[in-house]
This record gives structure tokens, sequence and C-alpha cells, in this order.
């Protein structure tokens, strides 16, 4: 490791229905291959370091049976991605009905990025969901961030098999949350040789039925 640090300074967590493509998002990011994975249950944990900072990932479960353990996952996460598949809208409505109200135990500040999946499989007929619906959502979303600072609508449309704009979803997360240093001009950000991954599913499978009930 580049970093004997072990806490994370920053905390992001991942939240959207079942197969919307969650962790295929997080793989491209931190390894920059495309995967295809089994659903996620509980919650994985992912280390990136960039520059001098540590940033922890979680990937959470997107059923239903789940949310219990996803609200967990979400305390004291500075930042959350809101993903949903760009050609299903019910992925796009759970967002704010479902996915919103997990947020209550993150920090006041936590900025919401909203990501439309699964982009390279998009046409203007399969598409369901409009850019400036999913917009207004984020805005909406982060009525609470000075605008001056968003300086867009919070809003990225993605795909994880070729990569398209993935990078562009965590750099934007990072540049936003943590300050900018010296050591982030010298060290590429999208270095991989410095990137742990770790599974924290084991103990969390052993309480699922119990936590969310």
């Amino acid at each position: 490791m580049s970093s004997k640090k072990s806490k994370a300074d920053l905390k992001v967590v991942i939240l959207g229905d079942k197969d919307v493509g969650k962790t295929s998002l997080i793989c491209r990011y931190i390894d920059g291959k495309f995967v295809t994975t089994d659903s996620t249950i509980g919650a994985s944990f992912f280390m990136k370091h960039w520059g001098p900072y540590n940033v922890a990932v979680w990937d959470t479960a997107g059923e239903e049976r789940f949310t219990g353990l996803s609200s967990f996952y979400c305390r004291n996460a500075g930042a959350a991605i809101f993903a949903f598949n760009l050609n299903c809208l019910k992925s796009f409505e759970s967002l704010g009905m479902r996915f919103l109200p997990l947020l209550s135990s993150a920090q006041d500040s936590c900025l919401k990025i909203v990501v439309g999946t699964k982009y390279d499989i998009t046409s203007p007929g399969s598409r369901q969901v409009s850019v400036e619906a999913a917009e207004k959502l984020a805005l909406e979303m982060n009525a609470n961030q000075p605008m001056e600072k968003l300086q867009k609508p919070p809003y990225f449309e993605t795909s994880s098999r070729t990569g398209y704009n993935v990078d562009e979803v965590f750099e934007y997360i990072l540049q936003y949350c943590l300050p900018y240093t010296s050591d982030l001009a010298i060290k590429p950000t999208h270095s991989k040789s410095t990137v742990n991954l770790s599974d924290v599913k084991n103990q969390t499978h052993l309480k699922e039925n119990k936590c969310c009930t």
C-alpha cells in the first residue's frame, strides 16, 4: 500500500434496484474492466486511494428485503450514487421513493449523484428516462448544496461495458468532497496499483433476515 492510513477520509455508498449494474460500475472504476456479477447480498466494501486520501466505496444490495442493511451502510456517508437503468422507468422511480430515505443517517452535507447505467444498450426506442427528468431529480436531491459548487446537475449517463463516463462520476465526487492538494497534481487519480478490495459480506449474511423484518 502507498498509504499507511486505514481509516477512510470519505465514505461513498451506491444505491439502486437489483440488476441496474451497481457492482459493475464500481468494478469498472476500481479495476478498469467490465465484469458481470451475481446480485450483491448485504454489502461489499472497496478501498480506493486518491492522492493522499483513502476512499471507501460501499456497494449495497438492491432487493427490498435488504433495505434495513442498506440503510445501515449509509451511516456517515459523505456521498451517495443513485444508480438506475436508463431503459427501466421503475428503477428510476425507486430512487426517490425507496432509496433516498435511506440517507437519514448519512452526513447532512452528503452529495447525491444520479447515474443512468447501460448507456451502451440505450436507444431512442428503449430509453425510458429523459436527461431532463434525471437532471431535475439530481438537483432536487441536492437542494441543500450550493449551486456554484455543483457547477452542473450531478447527473451522469454511463456504460460499465465500455467505460463511458465511469471515471467522471467518481472524479466529480472526489473533487467535490475532498480538498485539493499538490499530491493530486502529481499522482494520476486513476492509478490501479494502490487499490485494495475487501469483501465484508460474511457477518451481515447471518443477520439479514432479522435486520430486514
